[in-house]
């Protein structure tokens, strides 16, 4: 064996991958909210009352529902989405919550 350095592969620390990963997700994160701006703010001009029934269309592999906040600020994935997008337990997901009803 040699001892060529560039022959080995890199070793990235836990704390790179974890940095890396957190990075990735707010510019997502960022990226959507964007995009979801960017709908509601054409669809308000277009005469429309906030209608999210168009939001489904452009976002193929996503799921729109209603769900209630349980104890604890938990909330379920309904199995037909869970099942359409398959997505099984431990799976990581990305939320948008746009509060519809308080029962207040």
């Amino acid at each position: 064996m040699t001892d060529d350095s560039d022959d080995e592969t890199p070793i990235w620390s836990p704390a790179a991958v974890a940095k890396q990963f957190q990075e990735a997700t707010q510019n997502a994160t960022q990226s959507q909210q964007e995009l979801f701006e960017q709908f509601m703010q054409s669809n308000m001009n277009a005469g429309g009352l906030g209608d999210f029934s168009q939001l489904s269309a452009m976002s193929m592999g996503t799921a729109m529902f209603k769900t209630r906040v349980q104890s604890g600020g938990r909330i379920s994935i309904p199995d037909a989405e869970r099942e359409a997008l398959d997505i099984e337990e431990g799976d990581i997901v990305q939320t948008v919550v746009i509060p519809i009803k308080r029962n207040r």
